[in-house]
This record gives C-alpha cells, sequence and structure tokens, in this order.
C-alpha cells in the first residue's frame, strides 16, 4: 500500500519561498509517475509540477513555470517541490499523488484523472 506524507506548507510573505516534501512509503521511484496538485479556495483542482519515469521530463503548469522545481531524492524516497517567488495566487492546499508503474507522460499524469495514490494536503499561504 502507498502512502504519500506532504508537509513544509506555512504563512510566507510574497515573493518568499517555501519547500514542500512527499515522503512516500510502499513506493519506488523507479517506474513511476509522480507530481504535485493544489486547490484554492473556491477553484478546481490544478496540477502544478509532475514528472514520470515514462518521459524523464518535468511539466510545469504555466502559472507556475520558472518558479517552481520538482525533484526527487530516491534514496530518499521522497519528492520535493520548491516554490520560488510566491505570489498571493500561490495560496492553496498543496497535494503530492503518485501512479505506479507510471506508464504515462508527465503531463498527462498532471491532469490529476490518472494518479492512484493521494497524500494530505500541506496549507500554504502566501500574505501580500
Amino acid at each position: 500500500e502507498v502512502q504519500l506524507q506532504a508537509s513544509g506548507g506555512g504563512l510566507v510573505q510574497t515573493g518568499g519561498y517555501l519547500r514542500l516534501s512527499c515522503a512516500a512509503s510502499g513506493f519506488r521511484f523507479y517506474d513511476y509517475a509522480i507530481g504535485w496538485f493544489r486547490q484554492a479556495l473556491g477553484k478546481e483542482r490544478e496540477g502544478v509540477a509532475c514528472m514520470s519515469s515514462n518521459d524523464g521530463i518535468q511539466y510545469y503548469a504555466d502559472s507556475v513555470k520558472g518558479r517552481f522545481a520538482i525533484s526527487s531524492d530516491n534514496a530518499k524516497n521522497t519528492a520535493y517541490l520548491l516554490l520560488n517567488s510566491l505570489k498571493p495566487e500561490d495560496t492553496a492546499v498543496y497535494y503530492c499523488a503518485s501512479r505506479s508503474p507510471g506508464r504515462t507522460s508527465s503531463e498527462n499524469f498532471c491532469s490529476g484523472e490518472i494518479a492512484t495514490d493521494w497524500g494530505r494536503g500541506t496549507l500554504v499561504t502566501v500574505s501580500s
């Protein structure tokens, strides 16, 4: 059974940064897809950053491109999301999700429709 635990959220000022972590148990970083999604109050869930062993690409939503970076430490079974140059519109609950085996592109995984495992979210609040 895959379990994902997201952490690292908090309150930060505009222009600040945070690093979110997603600790995965029962999951191995080979033949996988993993990503970060967010949902702001009253808005639909958005896939912001995803990666898949199927294409080796890091996919980013246009709203975060150039500011966020997804990475993983396979030895620690942990994925990360570095959030830079934060804006108030980045305020949301951030979730990590995975699928193993991946068998999908990074972009397709960021649609959120084929993720099989979801972690609890971590709240990111950006003050203006």
